[in-house]
């Protein structure tokens, strides 16, 4: 049994529950056995909260791995200009680049708070190896709980769709690699370390047949779906000009709406979309560096929550978003929304709800994740603000959205240290920063 106390907490549960000075104790199993004021009565392990806020781990809810390798080039392009500038660089990924970027990216992102990220993978170059392998053998170094899509790409640019003729898959072929993925990693426990999604990349690079398949094959499955959808003005042209509607009256016609299904950026949304969002369930991982690197807009986040549409946060692809750190994520979509709508558009205590409660939604953990509650999962961050830069902001909250990013003082997953004093426990940096180097060095040499 570990406990940490003499340590302000915000719980992040359905009341809102914060403790200047509390205590959690966590169990044997990984889950947490209390939580409370004051310090714990019994003998322990225990750890010395003082100076800290003791958070839910974040949980990041969009990324790109393997653009770890790719991260500073086609800096002041749109997303489309980005991605047809980057696509032929992409299609010469192999399993050794793409362990090495997500060992990289996955790293920086316990370091940044993250104890739960997702990917989303739809790049699998024919003679690439295994990369969905290779960037789960990745999270399992690291020790993070991971929730990687296969994705897919069937519309190349013969076809009308934006990649490559030689960067897409057959139709049949993305089905059947994806239903594989499933039945070889996804594990639907309670408290899994690793859970598959279904996830075509986006209208303009899948065909209506694969979206409608995938759909089948997910709920047939029992897992979670995701895409991008709405992200700029170039993808709402697109899908008036080949379906005749909207992007999200798109995702309805082809079953893309409802409670297991969490859509990447959502910016250009109306009025009706994120009515019809809120009224099926339907998630948004909000993305608000990525959307202000490449221009994209900013997403109604105020809109989407006052109509009950579960929210998350993402730091997108690192190469669209090279910060790529889930916990200055917090501070970016406050002022996002602010940006929108006002200083009353967001608050401290909302945005870290995003980043927790809100993600664990997303990836349909939220009985299990994403708050400080008794029988959750002990994934915890102890986040240090006793320093130069938060000292005179008490609120500790505030301090942490507000102030500079903070050092990751303990991060826990399940009870299992994977950050500690803000060094990571299971792998060396100096290691993955020369493997990313090294990575990134190849790729652009070969492109």
């Amino acid at each position: 049994m570990i406990v940490i106390e003499n340590v302000a907490i915000a719980t992040v549960d359905e009341a809102g529950t914060e403790y200047p000075n509390g205590h959690v104790v966590i169990g044997d199993d990984g889950r947490i056995a209390a939580v409370g004021n004051g310090k714990y009565p019994d003998k322990a392990d225990k750890v010395d909260g003082a100076g800290c806020l003791l958070t839910p781990g974040l949980i990041n809810t969009h990324h790109h791995l393997y653009q770890w390798a790719t991260r500073g080039l086609a800096l002041d392009e749109t997303l489309f200009g980005w991605l047809t500038t980057l696509y032929p660089i992409w299609g010469r990924l192999d399993a050794e680049i793409v362990g090495a970027a997500a060992g990289a990216g996955l790293g920086w992102l316990a370091l940044s708070g993250c104890t739960t990220s997702m990917d989303h993978h739809y790049v699998f170059p024919r003679d690439g190896g295994d990369v969905l392998e290779a960037e789960i053998r990745a999270a399992q170094r690291i020790g993070l709980r991971f929730h990687p899509t296969r994705g897919s790409m069937d519309l190349s640019r013969k076809d009308g769709g934006l990649p490559p003729d030689h960067l897409v898959e057959e139709t049949d072929e993305a089905l059947a690699a994806t239903e594989a993925a499933v039945d070889r990693w996804h594990d639907p426990s309670p408290d899994a370390m690793l859970q598959i999604a279904v996830a075509p990349c986006s209208p303009f690079s899948v065909t209506t047949r694969l979206m409608e398949e995938a759909a089948v094959l997910a709920r047939r499955k029992g897992v979670r779906l995701h895409t991008h959808l709405a992200e700029t003005d170039d993808e709402e042209e697109f899908c008036l000009k080949q379906f005749g509607c909207t992007p999200v009256e798109y995702a309805d016609r082809v079953g893309w709406l409802g409670d297991d299904v969490w859509l990447a950026h959502g910016v250009h949304l109306d009025d009706a979309a994120i009515a019809r969002l809120g009224a099926t369930g339907t998630g948004v991982a909000h993305c608000p560096s990525s959307n202000a690197r490449l221009g994209t807009g900013a997403a109604r986040v105020r809109e989407l929550l006052d109509h009950r549409v579960p929210v998350g946060l993402g730091v997108d692809g690192a190469a669209s978003q090279e910060v790529s750190h889930l916990g200055a994520e917090l501070r970016q979509a406050l002022y996002t929304a602010r940006q929108r709508g006002g200083p009353k558009a967001m608050n401290a205590r909302e945005a870290l709800r995003l980043g927790t409660i809100g993600g664990a939604r997303l990836l349909g953990r939220q009985d299990h994740l994403g708050s400080i509650e008794v029988g959750k999962l002990a994934d915890l961050v102890l986040w240090r603000l006793d320093g130069l830069g938060h000292e005179g902001i008490d609120d500790r909250v505030a301090a942490l959205v507000f102030g500079p990013p903070a050092r990751v003082e303990l991060a826990l997953v399940g009870g299992r240290p994977v950050v500690e004093r803000g060094e990571l426990v299971n792998a060396d940096e100096e290691t993955l920063t020369s493997e990313a180097r090294r990575a990134h060095r190849r790729l652009l040499k070969t492109a």
